[in-house]
């Protein structure tokens, strides 16, 4: 059983009045539970929290006024694993819910129906199930470089499959696209999780559905996919932005810490120690 620390810091220059909505607390899922959390709002201000219900994406919506801003989330997560079977099938589209059908769709990011040919003469071959879906994970892994700074924020799976290189959004979204023009349903994941190599940065990963389960692949391969904190998860990076921000104002800061460990004695499996959730300055 693990723990991961969590320690992120935020800080910006808030030109003008601005509005900011944040993603960055752990979410609501079952692969993982929150033992300790706590936020700190520098200066001190009205925060309004919410939760997606059907993502489990949790937001922190606030009105800046001009000057310095910083956040900082402090969180102590419990991971629960979740085991994947050796063998998984495809669903059939007319068998895939109602809820889970707009993964399919293209979205800003995953252009699937564009790539329909590529991925047909890539995968289409290739027996129906978990397998082809390690298949896609694999190809991306093997054929597109991991280059950073090399995409920026509008870069879609298209330019990667060209430029035949990213980082593990990029990788992602592409993986997104090949699944979703199979008529694999697939999803952004994003979330914490520590790193070998520094820096430590937000990882993205995705989502593929079959036989009626979510399951988590990694086509950069840079983390174990099961050590992930879930952030966010959406149809592609435009749903789970770690910050939007509606102003002027400029990033000056982002620092974030990830640490992993073994569970600490007094806090057993399956125990619910108390969980904060504070603002102050």
């Amino acid at each position: 059983m693990h723990t991961t620390l969590i320690d992120l810091l935020l800080e910006y220059e808030v030109g003008s009045p601005s509005h900011f909505l944040f993603n960055i607390e752990a979410a609501f899922h079952e692969g993982h539970h929150v033992l300790q959390e706590r936020l700190t709002i520098t200066p001190s201000m009205k925060v309004r929290n919410f939760c997606d219900e059907r993502s489990g994406n949790r937001f922190i919506r606030l009105d800046a006024p001009k000057g310095m801003l910083s956040v900082n989330y402090h969180a102590r997560v419990r991971l629960i694993a979740v085991p994947v079977p050796l063998h998984l099938d495809e669903t059939p589209v007319s068998g895939v819910p109602d809820d889970v059908l707009r993964y399919l769709m293209p979205s800003r990011y995953c252009e699937s129906d564009s790539m329909s040919r590529a991925a047909q003469q890539l995968f289409g071959d290739l027996p129906p199930g978990i397998g082809r879906v390690r298949a896609v994970e694999n190809w991306i892994h093997d054929s597109i470089a991991y280059l950073p700074g090399c995409t920026s924020s509008t870069t879609t799976a298209r330019d990667v499959f060209v430029q035949r290189a990213g980082v593990c959004r990029d990788f992602a979204h592409l993986g997104i696209t090949l699944c979703r023009a199979l008529n694999i349903p697939a999803r952004l994941v994003v979330g914490y999780v520590h790193f070998d190599e520094p820096p430590q940065d937000f990882h993205a990963v995705f989502e593929a559905w079959l036989e009626g389960r979510w399951v988590l692949f990694d086509p950069s391969h840079l983390a174990p996919i099961d050590r992930l904190v879930r952030v966010g998860t959406g149809r592609d990076a435009k749903d789970v932005a770690f910050a939007t921000i509606f102003g002027n104002v400029q990033m000056l800061r982002k620092e974030l810490i990830v640490d992993e460990g073994e569970l600490l004695p007094d806090t057993p499996p399956g125990s619910h120690p108390p969980m904060l959730s504070l603002v102050s300055t």
